[in-house]
């Protein structure tokens, strides 16, 4: 990360795991609000809720999932987070992923939801790892989302997928009224260096979004490095 330029003011926070070995990686602690990031967790509460009460979801459910994930949809993921029980319903599916670090936003305001990179891992790993409160079908779901992000939200963490390789993503990004500086997330799973990794990326003081764009892609890039760095299982 020495290498990775950081504006004045701005501030950028990476945890990556090697899905292979079990290794992680990361740099800085601290919480950054979400923004549209929220959105799998907002998804991964609503199917564990369905899977709670062994039903499927409806029509409506997966026409918001998949308009909140794929394009980003705003309207789409308040009906979601109404539907979950805002705060209240993600802290407690939450609670059940193992995540610590995270809080939900108040009221109406999921993108103001509260989260730390290696919670966002942990998050991942529930849609993405074997071991997960959530059953095949509905990880298989997210993914597929993920998958279809359309191709001009499809920066971030993609930046560091090996060539001809699929990536899952959801990205976040936000201008903050008080300070008009922005908030720019990504968070997926990516092949890297022949690695199977999930990764998160949070950043936030950027001037704008491309430069919030271009220090999490760098940022994904060093952490990708440091991952190189490392003996794989195989070595």
């Amino acid at each position: 990360m020495g290498a990775v330029r950081v504006a004045d003011g701005a501030g950028v926070s990476v945890a990556v795991l090697d899905l292979g070995s079990g290794e992680t990686v990361s740099y800085g602690d601290r919480a950054f609000v979400t923004a549209s990031i929220v959105k799998v967790d907002i998804l991964a509460a609503l199917l564990l809720g369905a899977q709670d009460a062994g039903r499927e979801l409806t029509g409506a459910e997966r026409s918001y999932a998949a308009a909140m994930i794929e394009r980003s949809d705003n309207a789409a993921a308040s009906a979601l987070w109404d539907g979950i029980g805002r705060a209240a319903g993600l802290d407690a599916a939450n609670a059940r992923f193992g995540l610590t670090g995270t809080t939900g936003g108040d009221g109406t305001l999921w993108g103001l939801t509260r989260t730390t990179a290696v919670d966002r891992l942990r998050l991942l790993r529930q849609v993405f790892g074997e071991e997960s409160e959530l059953g095949e079908d509905a990880r298989a779901y997210v993914r597929g989302l993920m998958e279809r992000v359309v191709p001009d939200q499809a920066w971030g963490v993609p930046a560091v997928a090996d060539a001809g390789t699929a990536s899952a993503v959801k990205n976040g990004w936000l201008p903050r009224d008080a300070t008009g500086l922005w908030v720019v997330h990504s968070i997926g799973r990516v092949t890297a260096g022949g690695r199977a990794c999930l990764m998160a990326v949070l950043s936030d003081g950027n001037a704008g979004k491309a430069p919030g764009v271009t220090l999490v892609e760098s940022a994904a890039r060093a952490a990708r490095t440091a991952l190189g760095e490392r003996p794989s299982p195989a070595d």
